[in-house]
This record gives C-alpha cells, structure tokens and sequence, in this order.
C-alpha cells in the first residue's frame, strides 16, 4: 500500500515524465552549504530531495537535516546509509536493502533496527531494492557494506533481482554505480529493468552530465538522482540543463 508522500510522487512523476532528485550529504558539506544547494536546486525544477551518507554520524545528520528542512519546499527524503542516520525532519525514507549482497547486516539487520524509529518518528518507508552495479574502481557503499557489485554486463542476474525485489514486495529499484562513480550504470541496463513489470526505476551514481542524466530517463527511469557533480558546480544554468534532461 503506498502512503502519501509515494503517491505524490507518482503523480509528479506521471507530470514530468522523470523525477529529478538530489542527494545532500551532511557529512560532506557544512550546513548553510546544504541549505544553499537545496534552495538553488529547487529554483532550477528538483521534484525531491534525499538526505544521505554513508558515514555522517548521528549528531551531524541531525543538523544537516534541519539546515535542508528549514528551507525546503519539495519532499525531503532520507537515504540513509545507517539505523542511526533515521532522524526527525523528513517526509520519508527510501527504505532500502541491499539486495545486490549477502551481508545480513545490510539485508535485514539495520532495517530492523530502523523501522521501530520509523514508526515513531512518523517516517513514511517507501520500499527499495538496491542493486550496486560495478562501475569501474571501488566505492563507499562496497567499502562500508563488505559486499561485491553486480557485473552490469550480466543483464539477466540483475534483471532477476529486480523481479526478486517485486516478488518480495518492494516497488522501487534503486541501480546504483556508486558516489563519484567513473562509470554510470548502462543506459541499456536502465532500459531492461525498467520493463519489470510493478517496478519503478531509480538510477545514480557518476551521472556528471545532463546529457547523461537524460539518457537514462529515456531509457524508462522513474527518478534520477544526482549527487556529487551538483556540489562542485551549482549555477542556475547548469542546473535547469539537468531538470530539462530529466524531465522528459
């Protein structure tokens, strides 16, 4: 059953074709930054904001978000690489687990302990596969998560675990090349797992163009999400570039 805040989603996303959304990492940008890109990204056409990291510690995710939800008009949504990044402040959280690996602790465990603050935060979860896709040298998530990413050559496994995702409930798969990626995930990849039946496609990681960015949202993408090339440069012009890409 989706809440209010997927359903919102859904519908923006029946508007625009694509939905733009754009990662925020308080662990890597001082709050009034944060502030900043979330109200520039905003003006240029973002439908959505996560707020994620994979090693922010609990009081700088705290502040992080406040700085974001004190200034944002859009959804703001977690993207948590832990329990304990599950803070007050947002209007949702991509509920994820990593299903691309076999560590129980990234499978089950820290949504264990998550999901207790979910209720009592009033966090609306949207359920999420994440498939991390091999992109050319190791990145945090395979770091942090002591797991291996899937060969993006090999179609057909990830296309099962798509259908695996389904199967167990799930509505969104997130394809993941992993932050500062040197390689997107394929577009033809993209376009493939977009075709299972039930499932929503959300794609990031080394998407550093517009260009790129819309490539795959043609492919069949229901949200792409850029990250790091948005805090190096954040002018009005580049930044519409990646919304009129997007939304098509």
């Amino acid at each position: 059953m989706t809440g209010i805040l997927e359903q919102g989603l859904l519908k923006r996303r029946e508007q625009v074709g694509c939905l733009w959304a754009v990662l925020l990492d308080p662990d890597s940008l001082p709050p009034e930054e944060l502030a900043s890109i979330a109200t520039g990204v905003e003006a240029a056409g973002a439908d959505l904001l996560l707020v994620g990291g994979s090693s922010a510690r609990p009081e700088t995710f705290e502040v992080g978000m406040k700085a974001i939800r004190a200034v944002a008009q859009v959804p703001v949504v977690l993207f948590p690489g832990s329990y304990h990044q599950v803070v007050a402040g947002a209007d949702g959280i991509l509920f994820t687990t990593l299903l691309s690996g076999r560590n129980p602790q990234y499978l089950v465990s820290e949504q264990v302990k998550g999901a207790p603050k979910l209720r009592l935060l009033g966090i609306e979860p949207i359920p999420t596969a994440y498939l991390l896709v091999e992109s050319g040298h190791p990145t945090m998530v395979q770091m942090i998560s002591g797991t291996s990413p899937l060969n993006p050559l090999d179609s057909r496994n990830i296309v099962d675990h798509a259908q695996a995702a389904w199967a167990m409930g799930m509505r969104w798969v997130y394809l993941e090349a992993g932050s500062g990626a040197e390689r997107p995930v394929p577009v033809e990849l993209v376009k493939q797992v977009a075709q299972v039946e039930g499932i929503s496609v959300i794609c990031g990681g080394g998407l550093r163009s517009a260009e790129a960015a819309g490539l795959r949202a043609q492919a069949g993408a229901s949200m792409i999400v850029t990250g790091n090339a948005l805090e190096v440069r954040h002018d009005l012009q580049y930044l519409e570039a990646f919304a009129q890409a997007i939304h098509r």
